[in-house]
């Protein structure tokens, strides 16, 4: 489910630059929607990364880990947007769907392949 949400966003955010700023009320937008386009693109390969993952997670769980790591910094950084006033709160809608709710999925999955491994070395 990763892998697809994160290739769909990617693409999004690719072809349509600057709608996800509309919809959370920036005034101005953004003048170089081509940072934005980039960061589809980074999220859209995650999404590749996450399908290979998915194949055989326990296996590949460093692909994981790194995506679980940047769903953690992704957070802490929009809530230093937020409390310096460069981002509205509205924006936290997108925390929520592109991080928070990765936690546990890639959590438990980091967690099974740490049993796994410790299980195989003994």
């Amino acid at each position: 489910m990763a892998a697809i949400y994160n290739i769909v966003w990617g693409a999004f955010a690719i072809v349509s630059p600057l709608t996800l700023f509309r919809w959370c009320g920036f005034n101005p937008l953004p003048l170089y929607p081509e940072l934005w386009q980039c960061i589809g693109m980074i999220v859209g390969v995650y999404g590749v990364g996450y399908g290979i993952a998915a194949r055989d997670p326990f296996r590949h769980w460093p692909i994981v880990f790194v995506g679980l790591l940047g769903k953690i910094f992704g957070p802490i950084g929009f809530l230093g947007a937020v409390t310096s006033g460069r981002f509205p709160l509205a924006m936290g809608w997108t925390i929520v769907t592109n991080d928070l709710i990765w936690w546990l999925p890639f959590g438990l999955i980091l967690l099974g392949a740490y049993r796994e491994n410790r299980s195989q070395a003994a």
